[in-house]
């Protein structure tokens, strides 16, 4: 009998460690502790304003009135579409931005007690595979977004549980000090959905559709 083969992982993947004791204090006045790294977030992939990132070479991208992240998205199109190349800098400022993005999510939703690094990993697993740009399609890019409608459904359902599910958190540290462990997968997971989603159709790293699954 032939053995069945495996698909590879999925070129985004995202973990977080699950605590066993949370911050009962922190964990009440979280909505505010959390203001001054979520402003610095949303400078930096907000609308609005102007922001500067600078690269060892001393590239630097701009943007105004416009999210930086969303310009390279178009931009990483673009790019494919008529060069075939995804550039390594372009990819790893929006890893970096994606990671420190997840690590504030992980925060807010009371993931996790440390206050977000700018820099380090800390007990936020987030990884993208660099893509060769060679073995994307040229002309996929241009309907990723739009093949992925059926995901934003999904994940639009998804997130409404996820808000429910978040004030259960809340209470249930404050009373026990502890996530229950069922919320906490299912709040990773819908951000591990979201992920895939944002990586196939966004971040445009994979030719390769999204499963429907929060594992």
């Amino acid at each position: 009998m032939s053995a069945i083969t495996a698909l590879p992982a999925y070129p985004a993947r995202l973990s977080v460690d699950y605590p066993e004791k949370l911050d009962r204090l922190t964990t009440i006045f979280r909505v505010i502790w959390i203001i001054p790294i979520a402003i610095i977030l949303g400078l930096l992939s907000g609308s609005g304003g102007s922001v500067m990132y600078d690269q060892a070479s001393g590239q630097t991208v701009r943007s105004t009135g416009v999210s930086i992240a969303g310009s390279i998205s178009f931009a990483t199109l673009l790019m494919l579409l008529f060069r075939h190349r995804y550039p390594r800098w372009w990819f790893d400022f929006q890893l970096a931005l994606t990671r420190f993005s997840w690590r504030v999510g992980a925060y807010f939703l009371l993931l996790r007690d440390e206050y977000p690094s700018t820099e380090d990993q800390q007990a936020v697993h987030l990884d993208v595979d660099y893509p060769d740009a060679s073995q994307l399609s040229r002309w996929l890019p241009l309907v990723k977004w739009l093949l992925a409608i059926p995901h934003y459904i999904v994940l639009l359902v998804l997130v409404i549980g996820a808000f429910f599910a978040l004030i259960i958190a809340w209470v249930m540290i404050i009373i026990t000090a502890r996530y229950p462990r069922a919320l906490f997968d299912y709040m990773v997971g819908v951000g591990r959905w979201g992920l895939r989603v944002s990586a196939y159709a966004f971040l445009l790293v994979t030719d390769r559709y999204p499963p429907f699954s929060l594992e």
